[in-house]
């Protein structure tokens, strides 16, 4: 096993250089390309915007509808991961951001520009494995993922695996664990869960974008953890699950409050956000990790655009402003083709009249 982790650890770093010298060349070329549009199309100018990758794919199609219907300022946005979102919108540098975590008590605080939580669908994190000749999804408690990033267990074969999936023959394989190496919004979202859901977890790691892990290996990204999961037999990590069905990866169920093993859809996470609409506090920076109630899917979390209550430039602001109303009304509707789930309506009237705080 250690010369296999070996092998992937070499890999990682080889292809971490590739893609950083391909990365430089599609950047110059998005570059040119966005500049020969902007001119031909005569366009104002462009709205700068980074964050969460976990929504990226619903967004990158909001942004380009939303450009069709209203020609004007185009919305550049760049999936850099929850963290730098929020570093980068803090510091005044985003027109806006996002993030799969709400900012704390103490990131408002620092912020330079005073931000709103604009909660935009609901999504999940699904456990992913490669487990060869086993067929059929597996079932995950809380304590077994954590046991698996804590190193208290190695091998599929463990017991507890053995009690979450009776019947299954497992194998006596050593489990290779993946995480997300870069401060991300998906890994809030799973140490939230698993801070409420174990004890051991809450106690030894807690949650925050980016943890300490006592073991496995990290990859940027969730097409870094899903490549990595992909490509190396006996591995587990944790996606979004649109990443996880869109690249026809196995995720099993997670065991929820009620005691119910559950596979995530859009419906049982349009659920989890039921079962807490009422605890949803003004500013909308609320974790629904854990909800109670039967038919929930327990790893599940808002996500939100990081909006400047005073924008860059005027022109801006009022752009921003018509996109969160479109996106409200009209976007909404293309969540769930993305496996997103779509806002509560009572939840999007109450994020609607919040705009009414943003000046332009």
């Amino acid at each position: 096993m250690r010369s296999e982790r070996h092998r992937l650890k070499l890999f990682r770093m080889l292809r971490t250089c590739a893609v950083a010298l391909f990365a430089t060349g599609a950047v110059l070329t998005t570059s040119a390309c966005k500049h020969r549009s902007a001119a031909s199309t005569g366009r104002a100018g462009s709205i700068n915007a980074a964050g969460a990758s976990f929504p990226y794919p619903l967004y990158s199609e909001w942004f380009s509808r939303f450009d069709k219907e209203h020609p004007g300022i185009e919305i550049n946005y760049q999936p850099i991961g929850s963290g730098g979102g929020i570093r980068q919108v803090s510091d005044g540098i985003l027109d806006f951001g996002a993030s799969d975590g709400p900012m704390s008590d103490a990131q408002m605080a620092a912020s330079k520009v005073k931000v709103l939580h604009v909660p935009t669908v609901l999504g999940a994190v699904v456990p992913v494995y490669n487990l060869p000749q086993i067929g059929g999804e597996l079932n995950f408690s809380a304590g077994t993922i954590a046991g698996i990033y804590l190193g208290t267990i190695v091998r599929w074969n463990d017991p507890q695996l053995v009690r979450d999936n009776p019947g299954i023959p497992l194998p006596e394989h050593e489990i290779l664990p993946v995480y997300r190496s870069d401060g991300s919004g998906t890994t809030f979202v799973l140490t939230d869960y698993l801070s409420k859901a174990s004890q051991v977890w809450r106690d030894r790691i807690g949650r925050a974008t980016s943890v300490k892990w006592p073991i496995g290996i990290g990859e940027k990204g969730s097409e870094g953890v899903s490549g990595m999961v992909r490509q190396s037999p006996y591995s587990f990590g944790y996606v979004e699950m649109n990443y996880a069905a869109q690249n026809g990866m196995n995720y099993g169920r997670v065991q929820n409050a009620a005691g119910e093993w559950i596979r995530a859809s859009t419906e049982n996470v349009a659920a989890a956000a039921a079962a807490e609409q009422d605890s949803i506090p003004a500013d909308f920076r609320v974790s629904i990790t854990n909800a109670s109630g039967a038919g929930v899917y327990p790893i599940t979390s808002f996500t939100w655009l990081l909006i400047p209550v005073t924008p860059k430039s005027a022109t801006n602001g009022r752009y921003i402003r018509k996109f969160l109303e479109w996106m409200l009304k009209d976007g909404e509707d293309l969540a769930p083709s993305l496996h997103y789930a779509p806002l509560p309506v009572p939840l999007r009237q109450k994020v609607l009249a919040s705009l009414t705080a943003l000046q332009s």
